[in-house]
């Protein structure tokens, strides 16, 4: 990343994908009858809503570059939080896909480790190590959940 705009249209983008993906995974379990997961899934969409706002307030009065898909410069095809696609399975468990939403946050989280790691800018640095530690607070929460779920107790999307 060289400029501070260019990481928050990053930013923008990523919890964009997240949420856009996990609304359809939502829907799509709806429409499947498993509502379990369409909670959970819809949770975090809404969590990946919150983010969004807060990143887009964060550049409000910045000058943001007109990127495309294509410009952005992901580790992989989507936008490393930008859940799998296959957790559409209509017979996907809590399990999976709680193991589905902690990839997702894992990879967001390790996204902004590496802009971290990698830019010289003190600005973006201050702001990728935010969201790291932002991110890596959704992943201790996931990891929280599943172990609840394995000691068979509720999780906060069943109440």
């Amino acid at each position: 990343m060289n400029t501070v705009e260019e990481f928050l249209a990053h930013t923008i983008q990523l919890e964009r994908e997240a949420a856009l993906r996990f609304g359809q995974l939502a829907d799509a379990m709806n429409t499947a009858g498993n509502r379990t997961v369409a909670k959970l899934f819809r949770r975090l969409a809404d969590y990946s809503l919150l983010h969004l706002s807060d990143a887009q307030a964060r550049a409000g009065f910045r000058d943001l570059p007109d990127m495309q898909s294509g410009d952005y410069r992901w580790p992989d095809i989507e936008s490393p939080e930008a859940a799998a696609i296959w957790a559409a399975d209509p017979f996907i468990g809590i399990a999976q896909a709680l193991q589905v939403a902690l990839d997702a946050e894992t990879a967001g989280m390790e996204f902004y480790r590496h802009v971290f790691d990698s830019t010289e800018d003190p600005e973006i640095r201050v702001l990728a190590k935010e969201f790291v530690e932002e991110e890596a607070a959704h992943v201790a929460e996931l990891q929280r959940w599943i172990g609840l779920h394995q000691s068979g107790v509720a999780l906060p999307t069943e109440n």
